[in-house]
């Protein structure tokens, strides 16, 4: 039996010289192509052989019998075809005739393609101009590329982008060379069928490896989000996880749990996430609420009931920090000026930032690889809500 061997094929399909050169040198050593796959050329092992290929192109997807019988009278086999491409072979011994003479009629059989190859190229253009428009909104709308980057929520579609961006490139490369190649045929200028192809090879090579780790990341980052990311009911005792609880702000007795509501039996007002991302390994969001029995809030408004959310993020690269922070600010200033947030100083922290008005404090603390921020609403000392800070981040720095 034949042994096929299988070899991977340039990408760049409409370098019709480079091609018919490159089968030629195949066979020149022993391999005989039998059959061009998405990615693979398959070839049959055998004995080198002086080989002369030619690539025809025509628009429909079928060849005739006649027109195989035609070339066949001519000296030429047909061998396979792919995409508009169909591939003929002849011994060298043969001395069979050029399928085709005539440069300026040859260039005749590239006017339909080149029409299709321009259409395709308009087309991915406007997908790709509609795609750019829509990622661009998505990582620079409200101004916060770093907690975009870090939330990971977009990595896939942003992978997927740039392979898009790679076939628009091929695209108007294909639509280029061939406008160019039909020029150089008007003009009598024949296809050189020695084309010098193992440079283009070797690019193409390299680039079908990348396109495919690409291509793969894309697969398999949000499958990762997917199987690491759960939310559950924050429980009412201690939790060894870097999330500041509400009880150790408050340090009331009396606290208790606050009303919520449930949704597939977890308690959104009192609940955490898990969440994971190439950037942000470990991220914790947390939502917890909180009542104390017959005090009331000072403007009389009811019972007390302070709150408390928190967002951690252990991230690879500690000098996004101080980035991430910025943008925290920006992502969750619903209604306060940027003079609002003051820096402090803490000897055990890289940066923190603080904002207090009544009720509300927020604070945003770094220390390495972490990133803490905690919202909370309630009458306790902003400083409480600093040292719990300080003792979660030693929770994941440590």
């Amino acid at each position: 039996m034949d042994k096929t061997v299988r070899k991977l094929r340039p990408s760049d399909y409409w370098r019709i010289g480079e091609h018919e050169s490159w089968f030629q040198d195949m066979a020149a050593k022993g391999f005989h192509l039998k059959k061009m796959g998405l990615r693979f050329a398959h070839f049959v092992k055998g004995e080198p052989k002086k080989m002369r290929y030619r690539i025809d192109v025509t628009m429909k997807k079928k060849i005739t019998p006649e027109k195989i019988e035609m070339y066949e009278d001519s000296g030429w086999d047909y061998v396979t075809g792919y995409q508009y491409f169909q591939v003929y072979s002849s011994p060298v011994e043969r001395e069979a005739p050029e399928l085709h003479t005539d440069p300026a009629e040859q260039s005749f059989t590239l006017r339909a393609l080149d029409k299709k190859l321009v259409f395709i190229v308009v087309i991915v253009v406007v997908a790709l101009l509609f795609i750019i428009g829509m990622m661009s909104a998505i990582w620079f709308l409200d101004g916060t590329p770093t907690f975009v980057l870090v939330d990971g929520f977009v990595v896939q579609q942003t992978i997927v982008s740039i392979l898009i961006v790679y076939l628009a490139y091929i695209s108007l490369q294909a639509a280029i060379s061939i406008r160019a190649l039909r020029k150089d045929l008007i003009e009598g200028k024949p296809i050189n069928h020695h084309a010098p192809w193992k440079k283009h090879y070797r690019l193409n090579s390299v680039l079908a490896f990348l396109f495919t780790i690409v291509a793969g990341l894309s697969a398999i980052v949000p499958f990762g989000q997917l199987i690491k990311s759960d939310t559950q009911t924050l429980p009412e005792g201690n939790l060894d996880l870097p999330i500041v609880r509400l009880a150790d702000v408050e340090q009331n007795p009396a606290l208790v749990r606050g009303e919520s509501y449930m949704i597939d039996d977890v308690d959104w007002g009192n609940r955490y996430r898990y969440n994971w991302s190439p950037i942000a390994p470990i991220q914790y969001e947390s939502d917890e609420n909180g009542v104390v029995p017959g005090k009331m809030w000072g403007d009389g408004s009811g019972e007390y009931s302070p709150s408390i959310n928190t967002r951690v993020y252990l991230l690879r690269v500690p000098a996004l920090a101080d980035n991430l922070i910025a943008d925290l600010i920006k992502r969750f200033n619903y209604e306060y000026s940027d003079d609002d947030f003051v820096e402090a100083k803490h000897a055990d922290l890289d940066l923190l930032i603080v904002h207090e008005e009544d009720e509300i404090k927020e604070v945003f603390a770094s220390k390495g690889k972490a990133v803490i921020y905690v919202r909370y609403y309630g009458y306790a000392d902003i400083n409480l809500v600093i040292e719990n800070i300080v003792d979660k981040i030693k929770l994941i720095t440590e």
